[in-house]
């Protein structure tokens, strides 16, 4: 029902998934991602008590391999699966369940790994693969959304077009970027386009939150006021 990469950029610690489908809110069952730890996609029949139990065990050092491999031992419906993962040294690892409806499959790359299921035919995973190795020249957010274009424009899911979710994590407890479209005719155009505005009106405020190295964040009123300022905002702070 579903297809998506999950990668981590060796140059920035960066662990990210991008997930497409044609069913209702795939960013709320399928990406799970730990800082520094790794990050899951869990999708098909998907079970979300997998993600946080690979998270578990690449936390306590398993690979991804071995984390993947303990998760579905437990679960009695793993036929119905689909996963993939990737941990702290860029190793992935991937499980399509028996009972999976084609087309699906996975594709493992350099730190990342694409899998599918219930797709249009076998070249939307690896389009979508070829051009996320390809594009190095971009920013990791977009290289994700590239590629995910490549693979709707080989086919895509086999049912049509619905849901579609952006996550990435750096350095704190929370993601950097979060952003999902839940319903939407055309989630992937919609989803680039609110990747815009992130770029446009959340990144240049992201150094000033609370985050590990400054637990506070930016309390400088008249600092944050000369930000609304520049932006044509006339706001004031209670004195």
């Amino acid at each position: 029902m579903t297809w998506s990469i999950v990668a981590r950029d060796p140059d920035t610690g960066a662990y990210a998934v991008a997930v497409t489908t044609c069913n209702l809110a795939v960013g709320a069952s399928c990406p799970f991602l730990q800082t520094g730890v790794g990050a899951v996609s869990t999708q098909s029949m998907s079970n979300r008590y997998l993600g946080p139990v690979v998270l578990a065990g690449m936390a306590r050092g398993l690979s991804a391999q071995l984390a993947l491999d303990s998760a579905l031992a437990g679960d009695e419906g793993r036929g119905l699966r689909q996963i993939h993962a990737v941990d702290a040294q860029g190793r992935v690892a991937a499980f399509t369940g028996a009972n999976c409806v084609e087309w699906c499959g996975s594709v493992a790359g350099d730190g990342f790994s694409v899998a599918g299921n219930m797709l249009a035919n076998g070249d939307v995973v690896a389009r979508t693969a070829d051009v996320f190795a390809a594009r190095r020249d971009l920013p990791l957010p977009e290289r994700l959304m590239e590629a995910l274009h490549a693979g709707q424009a080989a086919g895509g899911d086999r049912r049509g077009r619905q849901s579609a979710a952006l996550v990435v994590t750096t350095t704190e407890d929370f993601p950097d970027i979060n952003l999902r479209v839940d319903d939407h005719a055309e989630p992937l155009v919609e989803l680039s386009r609110l990747l815009a505005l992130w770029r446009v009106q959340a990144e240049p405020s992201q150094h000033t939150r609370p985050s590990r190295a400054n637990p506070a964040g930016l309390t400088d009123l008249d600092a944050i006021e000369a930000g609304w300022k520049a932006r044509g905002l006339d706001i004031r702070f209670r004195r």
